[in-house]
């Protein structure tokens, strides 16, 4: 296999058609309105896009054609939960989620083994990031860094990631002989939304009917997205409590809304 060409069994990559951005916006904006028959074509002019990032990836595995499948998986759920109302490129949301999901099928299905020069260039990266931003004062963007550095910004994002430990969401972080506090517990989810606007009213009087702290806690956690700990700053208690009482909270408001 050629150092810069990815094969890709049964597919002429050369006849792929590249979209341009005012192109992409325009399909983005039928796609959101309701016209699913062009998703296809969003993801058809983005198959380069894939590829571009699997070429970082040829030294990892002996099958292309099975990361094609995981990078174009990627490229989907890109497709699917791009926000035009963010008024980024594409590319640039789609680059991270695509790398993700073929690290995590790399991870699954392989031993990895990070090879030195991947870790040389996040170690350069790094090294300049800590620089720029004692001498600025604030902290470089990856495409400065890919500028300076004249590195590719996928070749940073992925030499960067090679140097992070996975860890579980069910990871347990902190445990005072009562309630254990799980990673999960301090992520704030922004995916989750209610539009029903029934189920509204009835988390509406439910929340009303909890304790005071209860009530606070849960408004804190699910509209503001607060910490646990932020929270248990404010109040004044632990940060176990906070948990104890915001599953307590939970529980309650499922009892109501039933």
């Amino acid at each position: 296999m050629a150092r810069h060409k990815v094969d890709i069994s049964g597919f002429n990559t050369s006849n792929i058609k590249v979209l341009t951005n005012n192109e992409m916006m325009e399909l983005f904006k039928r796609l959101k309105s309701g016209d699913s028959t062009v998703r296809e074509e969003l993801v058809n002019g983005n198959l380069k896009l894939v590829l571009s990032i699997l070429k970082k990836f040829v030294n990892r595995t002996d099958n292309m054609d099975d990361l094609f499948q995981i990078g174009c998986i990627g490229l989907i759920k890109s497709i699917d939960n791009f926000d035009l109302s963010h008024n980024v490129r594409f590319s640039t949301y789609a680059v991270p989620m695509i790398i993700g999901e073929v690290k995590r099928y790399l991870r699954d299905n392989n031993s990895i083994r990070i090879s030195r020069s991947i870790k040389d260039v996040a170690y350069k990266v790094l090294k300049l990031k800590e620089e720029m931003t004692t001498v600025t004062g604030k902290e470089p963007t990856i495409d400065e860094l890919a500028k300076i550095l004249e590195i590719d910004s996928i070749d940073i994002i992925v030499a960067l990631d090679s140097l992070k430990d996975p860890i579980s969401m069910f990871e347990p972080i902190y445990n005072d002989g009562g309630d254990t506090i799980y990673l999960s517990d301090q992520l704030e989810d922004k995916k989750e939304k209610i539009d029903s606007w029934d189920i509204r009213i009835y988390l509406k009087d439910a929340v009303h009917k909890l304790k005071n702290k209860e009530r606070r806690i849960i408004i804190d956690r699910f509209i503001f997205g607060k910490t646990q700990m932020e929270i248990a700053d404010e109040i004044g208690i632990s940060q176990a409590q906070v948990s104890r009482l915001e599953k307590s909270a939970v529980d309650n408001v499922k009892k109501l809304v039933k």
